[in-house]
């Protein structure tokens, strides 16, 4: 429908709004107005309230039907004394008193469906007021039943879709209640049944039904209610197993919660293992819920549950059972920082499991006697647990387990090892588990973020942290999605990212995150659990080097009150030692005059004396590079920075400093640290620069994203840093890459330019200049960098004429001589980069907002800034090569675009002459002796050689530089 350009907007701008069933109270709201009561004088019985609400099922339809029932028979009045409206029959609460004429008033439309129509009414009502279409598909495929839904939704307006084209929802709720209504008990049986036999079908042939957690819930609630309770356990036990799998813990105890009341109606009695085994699962998912009360509770009722069986009879069930149920309970005890009974249980448990018939050299056994070698570690009894956890690792090779047990024994061991300080094994076994992991669960998998945690760990243990900061900050991102931010499992991730910056000297950062850690780790723990332990020493680390002295030993006090309440004496000597050792020399320093302390250096000093003291061999590491961005506007200056960490490792080029530029430019600044940070360019110093020629009181977009953080790292002075880097580096070595408003690079000129003729080798700018032959110097266009700051470019191009500095510009015709599709984005993404990803994001949401503004009318406010040339056939042109397509301004053209472009990362890759004349024809214009060049002249003219080999290119460095700070996991798991 094409709408008239007055009103194309209400389109776009219309809200959607869903109506839900009443509750009570607002069933009596409704009333009042029916009856036209005003005021609070006059109130609804009670008993009439509870009878229209419970007879029309929330529906404001069915309220309205039931009331002029009512009034027609002279039903409703006022009673005087109490001044309530009332019911007058005492037998109104019978559902007789309101009868099935109202159900047949709404069901009127649909007197002449056929009968098979009518029983899938009857099954949909069953199965729910909205439902999945694909779910439902799979699971009812014999009956047939989605076709009929999909006719009844056409043909009779009992259904709608939803917009993803995946889920029905009736389109009346009183016809949804008037349908059910008709339904007695043992037909609801037999329909739930029918849908459970369906499965039972599929479920049974060769290719079986694949269900997820969800579906395999939606079944187990069919069986249910079909009285079917072995199959309604069945599937319970698996939803919880999946819900397990993906560290859904609330929902995985709900599952073995229900699968125990279904167990509880079975007609016959189950083994000892099949009764006991949900309602271990379930204390176990309560204790990872930390919810230590009540698993407790649980696991001593089955542990005294088997030995009440076991003094009946001793069988190998009864047995393994029993050796199950102490473990479980140790594992506990264990998470309880209960050591002593934990250890208790398992030296109980583990010579009953060594002679248990069969387990000699069975998995099984080995998953026991890795549990005890854990309750060793945790109790400092290193030798002993990597000698067991050694046994295990045999055994389990021995035995041919799956890849991700044996990733489970490269963990288990490599914690060990970190704690005896081997580090270099410790790393290659986490690096095992890890690639293990990623090949089998994908990247954003919980015990994925557990592996990416220890090698972070295990890199920073070998003075290799900057390798590990990338690691550390992908865990914290996958812990959070996984388990929420409340969790332990997340505290961690953020204690060993800490200790990563704490190596690198972010001291500040490192504080910030381990205060955080600490919180979650005191709410979520017991008081005084022994976990919180190496969390305190961490920080206590971190407040000494920042020269807290008394804060530090205060923290460290604390650390040894835990350790004197958890173990006993001897027990972890080497970490109490560690902490008494430290409040020692902390008292020492406190007691020294202020002179005489030892001399400590912020974060900012720390940074300032790196950029200072730095050598910088051009030979060795590449051509310095000095870069000024205005990240966060648009995504192509985080690719430059992408692009930077390619080149960077292949010493082509020496990030000397990243100046951001555009207010806000210190909100730029901490994008372009964490993104350097992710990138594993930890030592790339960043500054905050100028406005960049944006007026005061005004500040620009910049996009969101997690690593985006402000940091003490930061130069505050972006000018200095630059004025720094220049003065390290050798003459004529430098070259400034402008990506953004070129106020700095003209004010570093117009105030140091003598520094700038001295170290400067050549000033590349993505921008672009007016015709060559219209001057006879280089004069800047109205190309947006330019244009930001114009004077500036102007003056920048003008002095470096002056002065013989070469420049390089490379113009948008080079750009859109080298268009990239968005499967390059997609790509990237495979790589599960936190910046691959986050830039996808931003082009996605980016490219569809342009899309929707080049779709309102010109001047439609909607459009924001947006020139009247960038409309919709502008758009197509641009970025599908089309005249138009068929898809309005609402819809998402993601799939559909195959033209992007990379503005800044191609300058960025001009800043390496190999490339620079590997891909690029230049066009030249001498000024005062010197050669400036220019690429992308015209559209006709864009300097670009082979499009296809250099998109290629780029998306080798893109990947190259995302594989590489991530370890090559992706590339090493192949």
């Amino acid at each position: 429908m094409n709408l008239p350009e007055s009103v194309a907007h209400f389109k776009e701008e219309a809200v959607k709004v869903e109506l839900k069933p009443f509750d009570r109270f607002e069933t009596m709201l409704y009333l009042k107005l029916l009856l036209g009561i005003q005021g609070e004088e006059i109130e609804i019985d009670e008993k009439m309230l509870d009878t229209v609400h419970d007879r029309a099922n929330g529906c404001p339809l069915y309220v309205e039907y039931i009331v002029t029932w009512a009034l027609e028979r002279r039903m409703i009045e006022q009673d005087s004394e109490s001044k309530k409206m009332i019911l007058l029959h005492d037998d109104v609460s019978e559902e007789t008193a309101i009868p099935r004429e109202l159900s047949n008033i709404v069901l009127a439309a649909f007197n002449n469906l056929s009968p098979t129509l009518w029983d899938a009414l009857k099954i949909a009502s069953c199965i729910g007021y909205s439902f999945d279409a694909k779910v439902y598909k799979q699971l009812t495929n014999a009956m047939d039943l989605m076709p009929k839904v999909e006719e009844l939704a056409n043909l009779y307006d009992a259904f709608e879709l939803s917009i993803d084209s995946n889920t029905y929802k009736w389109k009346h709720q009183a016809v949804f209640e008037a349908v059910k209504s008709l339904l007695i008990k043992n037909q609801t049986v037999q329909i739930h049944g029918m849908i459970a036999e369906e499965y039972e079908k599929e479920g049974s042939t060769d290719q079986g039904l694949s269900l997820d957690a969800g579906m395999r819930r939606l079944l187990a609630r069919h069986f249910l209610l079909a009285e079917k309770w072995e199959g309604a356990f069945d599937q319970y036990m698996e939803a919880g197993k999946q819900a397990e799998d993906t560290f859904n813990y609330p929902e995985a105890a709900k599952m073995y919660e229900e699968a125990i009341i279904c167990q509880g109606k079975l007609s016959y009695r189950p083994s000892l293992s099949s009764r006991l085994l949900p309602t271990i699962k379930l204390g176990n998912c309560l204790r990872e819920l930390a919810r230590y009360e009540e698993s407790e509770a649980v696991l001593t009722r089955c542990l005294k549950e088997v030995e009440k069986e076991r003094a009946l009879q001793i069988s190998t069930d009864t047995e393994q059972m029993y050796v199950l149920a102490l473990t479980v309970l140790a594992t506990l005890h264990q998470n309880q920082s209960k050591y002593n009974q934990a250890r208790e249980l398992y030296e109980k448990a583990l010579p009953i499991a060594r002679t248990v018939e069969g387990s000699s050299s069975s998995l099984w056994l080995a998953n026991h006697i890795a549990g005890y070698a854990e309750i060793l570690r945790k109790m400092g009894e290193l030798e002993a647990s990597e000698k067991l956890h050694r046994e295990a690792l045999k055994m389990r090779e021995d035995n041919s387990c799956t890849e991700l047990e044996l990733a489970v024994s490269y963990t288990q061991l490599g914690c060990t090892l970190i704690g005896l300080g081997q580090a270099a094994e410790a790393y290659e076994r986490h690096r095992s588990a890890l690639l293990l992991r990623f090949k089998y669960l994908g990247f954003s998998h919980g015990l994925v973020s557990e592996s990416l945690n220890y090698c972070a760990e295990g890199l920073s243990s070998l003075s290799r942290s900057e390798e590990g900061i990338p690691l550390a900050m992908h865990c914290v991102a996958i812990r959070k999605e996984v388990f929420g931010t409340a969790h332990p499992a997340f505290a961690h991730a953020l204690s060993i990212l800490a200790s990563c910056f704490d190596a690198v000297g972010r001291q500040s950062s490192a504080k910030g995150l381990l205060e955080r850690c600490l919180k979650i780790c005191e709410e979520a723990f017991p008081k005084d659990h022994a976990n919180i332990i190496p969390n305190l020493m961490s920080y206590g680390r971190v407040l000494r080097s920042m020269g807290m002295y008394e804060e530090g030993r205060n923290i460290y006090e604390r650390a040894v009150k835990v350790h004197r309440i958890n173990f006993k004496q001897g027990q972890k000597q080497l970490q109490l030692d560690t902490c008494l050792k430290e409040i020692r020399e902390l008292t020492e320093e406190m007691e020294k005059g202020p002179d005489q302390r030892s001399v400590f250096l912020s974060e900012s000093d720390r940074v300032l004396q790196h950029v200072t003291d730095r050598t910088v061999d051009v030979d060795a590491d590449g051509t310095p590079l000095i870069i000024l961005t205005d990240i966060g506007r648009d995504v192509d200056d985080e690719y430059a920075l992408m692009l930077l960490g390619a080149l960077t490792r292949k010493r082509l080029v020496n990030p000397l400093a990243v100046v951001t530029t555009l207010s806000p430019s210190r909100k730029r600044a901490a994008l372009s640290k964490g993104s350097l940070d992710a990138l594993g360019l930890l030592h790339v110093p960043v500054g905050i620069g100028s406005a960049g020629g944006v007026e005061e009181g005004r500040e620009l977009e910049v996009y969101e994203s997690a690593y985006r953080k402000a940091s003490a790292s930061i130069f505050e002075d972006g000018m200095n840093l630059m004025l720094l880097s220049l003065s390290s580096a050798p003459d004529k070595s430098v070259r400034l890459l402008g990506l953004a408003s070129l106020t700095d690079f003209a004010s570093l000129v117009r105030n140091h330019e003598d520094l700038f003729v001295s170290k400067v080798k050549e000033v590349v700018i993505m921008g672009g200049l007016e015709p060559l032959d219209s001057h006879d110097t280089l004069q800047p266009d109205t190309a947006y960098n330019n244009k930001c700051d114009m004077e500036s470019a102007r003056y920048l191009y003008e002095r470096c004429q002056e002065l013989g500095v070469p420049t390089v510009t490379l113009s948008r015709w080079a750009v859109y001589g080298c268009p990239v599709s968005n499967e390059l984005f997609d790509e990237l993404c495979k790589t599960d980069h936190m910046v691959a990803t986050n830039l996808r994001r931003v082009s996605m949401t980016s490219i569809n907002e342009l899309w929707r503004k080049v779709n309102l009318p010109f001047p439609h406010p909607g459009r924001e800034k947006l020139p009247e040339r960038c409309n919709r056939k502008w758009f197509c042109g641009t970025f599908f090569g089309k005249d138009d397509i068929r898809r309005d301004g609402s819809a998402s053209i993601w799939d559909l675009v195959t033209k992007l472009f990379m503005y800044d990362p191609l300058a960025m890759l001009c800043c390496v002459d190999e490339y620079r004349h590997e891909f690029f024809r230049w066009t030249t214009k001498e000024v005062n002796g010197v050669i400036h060049h220019f690429v992308g002249v015209s559209e006709s003219n864009n300097g670009v050689i082979d499009p296809k080999a250099l998109c290629n290119k780029l998306s080798y460095l893109f990947r190259f530089s995302l594989r590489e700070s991530l370890q090559n996991i992706e590339e090493s798991s192949n």
